[in-house]
């Protein structure tokens, strides 16, 4: 089934759209287009992470940390499961606060 053109956006864009005397054409995605969305927005807020400069580039993450959470959810999981799980692998493999870059070797 193809999808309509029109992207997925934060449950108030509609409302601030209203706010600015515009009337927003909207409707609400089933279960599997909402996935696949979602799993589309991911990338596309990475890349705006990648092109930011310092100052936006904190507000840029945060909108990442919103699409995982809402993937998360998607998936039957909680925020507080996901860190779990995070810690969990960087306890085992560690984390990525030591800049260690691997370069091969046997």
């Amino acid at each position: 089934m193809t999808s309509p053109t029109g992207k997925l956006v934060r449950d108030r864009i509609p409302e601030i759209i209203r706010a600015s005397g515009t009337e927003p054409i909207t409707y609400q995605a089933d279960p599997a287009e909402f996935r696949r969305r979602l799993r589309d927005k991911l990338p596309e807020e990475v890349d705006e992470f990648l092109t930011a400069d310092d100052e936006t580039a904190v507000e840029e993450l945060a909108d990442i940390l919103e699409v995982v959470y809402a993937l998360a959810a998607d998936l039957g999981t909680t925020k507080d499961h996901l860190e779990t799980t995070r810690a969990a692998k960087a306890a085992a493999r560690g984390a990525f606060t030591n800049r260690v870059i691997w370069t091969g070797g046997s």
